[in-house]
């Protein structure tokens, strides 16, 4: 069988693999087909091959089933939504109940739940936090003078008076009403704990 020509295998019956078209880097399409005479041939598969990987096309039959399923199951939704709005009562007969109302009356309470987002407890329990962490880390103010470049404040503080202590007695007044209305208030496990 080997050493022979192209001529001879035109004259054999049976499975074959040709080469329909190449595209030499990247496409080649190959076709699986019978052979019962030197003329007649019966296509069974084609074959391409992109950048290395191999694909079966589909035959017509797969196609067009798999397009006739699509647009089958858009019907069928669109009937089963039909069917969802349809009613039936004996005295009125058919007509059509939209929810429309019900979703506008599902939003409404929605909306009223955006208005208080947090309790007064949690509040005060944050506000009570946000005094802590300022006392534990006081911020870092910059000064600037006029045409001058920003200086940070412990420069400025071996420099200027020392800060009135007024303002950090009011600061710790305060820190305790915070605190003592925030142990008031709200249940014994969520009280905040003093150090």
């Amino acid at each position: 069988m080997q050493r022979l020509t192209l001529e001879h295998l035109n004259q054999m019956v049976g499975v074959e693999y040709i080469l329909l078209h190449a595209q030499e880097p990247i496409l080649f399409i190959i076709r699986k087909q019978q052979r019962q005479s030197p003329a007649q041939v019966i296509p069974l598969a084609d074959y391409y091959i992109i950048a290395g990987v191999i694909y079966q096309a589909p035959d017509l039959g797969s196609v067009i089933n798999s397009r006739v399923l699509t647009a089958v199951h858009g019907i069928q939704s669109a009937f089963d939504e039909a069917m969802s709005y349809c009613r039936y009562h004996p005295s009125k007969g058919y007509w059509w109940h939209f929810k429309d109302h019900e979703e506008q009356d599902k939003v409404k309470p929605k909306a009223k739940r955006k208005e208080e987002p947090s309790s007064i407890f949690q509040r005060q329990r944050v506000d009570a936090l946000l005094v802590d962490l300022r006392q534990k880390f006081p911020p870092k103010f910059v000064q600037q003078k006029s045409g001058e470049k920003p200086v940070p404040v412990d420069q400025t503080k071996k420099e200027a008076e020392p800060i009135p202590e007024t303002v950090k007695s009011e600061e710790k007044e305060t820190t305790k009403n915070v605190q003592q209305t925030v142990t008031t208030k709200g249940p014994p496990e969520k009280r905040m704990r003093l150090q």
